[in-house]
C-alpha cells in the first residue's frame, strides 16, 4: 500500500460524522469487495496510531477472540 492511497483513503473521510465513518466501515464489510479492504486497512491503521497501550491491548484480546472463533 503506498502513500497516495492512504493519503486517498484518509482525505475522502476527514470530516466525516461519527455516523458516516460507521456507515463507510459496515459497507466495505457487508460488500465482500476485495478492493475494500486497503481502505479499511488505513482506517485501521489510523485507530491504532491514536490509540493508547491499554486500548491497543483491548484491540488485540478482540481480534484474537474473532480469530479463534472463527476457526473453530
Amino acid at each position: 500500500m503506498n502513500l497516495n492511497l492512504r493519503h486517498a483513503v484518509i482525505s475522502n473521510v476527514s470530516g466525516n460524522t461519527q455516523d458516516q465513518l460507521q456507515d463507510t466501515i459496515v459497507d466495505a464489510i457487508q460488500s465482500g469487495e476485495e478492493k475494500m479492504l486497503p481502505g479499511l486497512g488505513v482506517l485501521f491503521e489510523v485507530i491504532w496510531q491514536n490509540a493508547n497501550n491499554e486500548d491497543k491491548k483491548e484491540m488485540l484480546t478482540m481480534l484474537e477472540q474473532g480469530l479463534n472463533k472463527n476457526v473453530q
